[in-house]
């Protein structure tokens, strides 16, 4: 069994707030993070018995939070289960997996679903985590994703910045808050990958 609180990792103020609540409602002890960088220090000082996060964030995302957890050894067997309404196909669930993940779930979040997840995790004994990936095989693989994921989000702001101008003007607003999230998720995903970038090319030059 996991002893501890939960460590939720979650940008978006109103998600962060609706996970706490529903956790806390079943009687979990919770604390939070607002990004990855925020929620690395979090997990160092305060040993969660287990994390949930986002994978789309600023200052640091979810797979390079999970990673950085995973190549430390005071928090490599923490659990983690990933929850995320951007990066949801196969190869971003297995890359998730890839990198230790217990869970991988989809947003909106189905409550029960969920609570059932957090429950088996918190209820089972303590398992070994795998190995850390090594550096390339990480930055590589998460290049990948974060490429697909540029790809498809230039072509939803496309299709919202054509669609904007046809729409009855009640409807507007709406649709400007979808496009202005969209290309904020776009300038994270960019910036990420002028890290990723980077990064791959320090480990190249050391070669």
């Amino acid at each position: 069994m996991q002893t501890g609180p939960i460590l939720v990792v979650e940008d978006v103020p109103n998600v962060l707030e609706l996970i706490e609540v529903t956790l806390r409602f079943k009687g979990y002890q919770v604390i939070t993070a607002s990004n990855g960088e925020e929620g690395l220090a979090v997990a160092r000082t305060e040993k969660p018995a287990m994390i949930i996060t986002d994978i789309l964030m600023p200052k640091l995302d979810g797979y390079a939070f999970v990673q950085q957890l995973r190549t430390d050894p005071a928090t490599r067997g923490i659990p983690v289960v990933f929850l995320s309404a951007t990066y949801v196909t196969p190869e971003d669930r297995e890359f998730a997996m890839s990198l230790g993940a217990s869970r991988f779930l989809e947003k909106p979040i189905d409550t029960e679903d969920f609570l059932l997840t957090v429950a088996e995790i918190m209820t089972s004994d303590p398992v070994t985590s795998p190995e850390p990936l090594n550096s390339r095989t990480f930055y590589v693989g998460y290049k990948e994703r974060l490429e697909h994921k540029l790809r498809h989000k230039s072509t939803q702001i496309s299709r919202i910045e054509r669609l904007i101008p046809t729409l009855p003007e009640a409807q507007r607003p709406a649709f400007q808050a979808m496009l202005d999230q969209a290309l904020l998720d776009k300038t994270h995903i960019q910036q990420e990958l002028r890290e990723i970038y980077h990064a791959l090319d320090e480990l190249n030059s050391d070669e």
